[in-house]
């Protein structure tokens, strides 16, 4: 048998993934040095909150190996392979931590997958493979299959200001943005797991109508695409986009998710993200 072990950066609502059966494994939030984790201690509305009287902006740290180990040698001790998508190591250090919990608990069978994405993609991911577990699929099979996925998803998305991307050293090759935006609204990508600059409107308005446009010019109809859409603080504007999207798609249900924590103090509040899966 197989185990599949997520993170929160996948977007998915805790209760969906205890649902699922899928161990989640927490990210951290520092608010003026105080860690919270975001499964128990901290979720988006409690953070948002505390990110409108905090002075400075909040830090992130990875899961520390210490939470992947108890999980691997449960499963070394039952004899369950383990499958790890985690978000892009560009983004994040938890690929890093599961493989140093890994590589301490060496008895346990790990694949450990940099999906070079995050959020709803990541969340499609989580899964899949799932789904190929209980399928009944190894451990190797199901590895590859993500990969093979992920190298297909496509991610535009639009934040308030560059503001946290450029502190929180997430913006890529947007940075070019900085000097010229002013009032200018960035739509943004993520290419091979780092964030890319795809184009500017100018004005929110414009800039979601856009990526509208660019997502029904790219993204296959149908359920095959796997599309997803995610917001932090904007949950009208992203139902009324995925219903949106639904229709011209011949979709019934786009799934809406909330932005987690861990994302949002890079992006920063009134992100929308849209992710999507190109046929093979």
């Amino acid at each position: 048998m197989t185990k599949i072990i997520a993170d929160t950066t996948c977007g998915l609502p805790l209760d969906e993934l205890s649902m699922l059966r899928i161990d989640v494994i927490p990210q951290i939030i520092i608010f003026d040095d105080q860690p919270f984790r975001d499964d128990t201690e901290i979720d988006t509305p409690t953070f948002l909150s505390k990110l409108e009287k905090a002075k400075d902006l909040p830090k992130t740290a990875a899961p520390p190996p210490a939470l992947y180990e108890p999980l691997f040698e449960a499963c070394a001790k039952a004899g369950e392979s383990i499958v790890i998508p985690t978000p892009s190591k560009d983004l994040s250090g938890t690929f890093r931590s599961a493989e140093i919990a890994a590589e301490n608990i060496t008895d346990a069978d790990v694949h450990i997958i940099d999906t070079r994405t995050v959020a709803g993609g990541l969340g499609v991911l989580v899964k899949m493979a799932k789904k190929w577990a209980d399928e009944g699929l190894p451990a190797e099979v199901i590895a590859q299959k993500i990969v093979d996925l992920s190298q297909r998803e496509v991610v535009y998305f639009l934040v308030d200001t560059l503001e946290y991307l450029y502190k929180g050293g997430r913006i890529g090759n947007a940075s070019y943005l900085l000097g010229s935006v002013l009032q200018m609204k960035p739509i943004l990508g993520l290419l091979d797991g780092k964030v890319n600059a795809i184009e500017k409107q100018r004005t929110s308005a414009k800039a979601l109508n856009r990526l509208k446009e660019l997502v029904l010019e790219e993204c296959p109809k149908g359920e095959i695409s796997h599309i997803t859409v995610s917001h932090c603080g904007g949950e009208e504007r992203a139902t009324k986009l995925a219903g949106e999207l639904a229709k011209a798609l011949n979709i019934e249900t786009i799934p809406v998710y909330v932005v987690p924590p861990a994302i949002v103090v890079h992006t920063g509040p009134g992100v929308i993200e849209v992710s999507f899966f190109k046929s093979a």
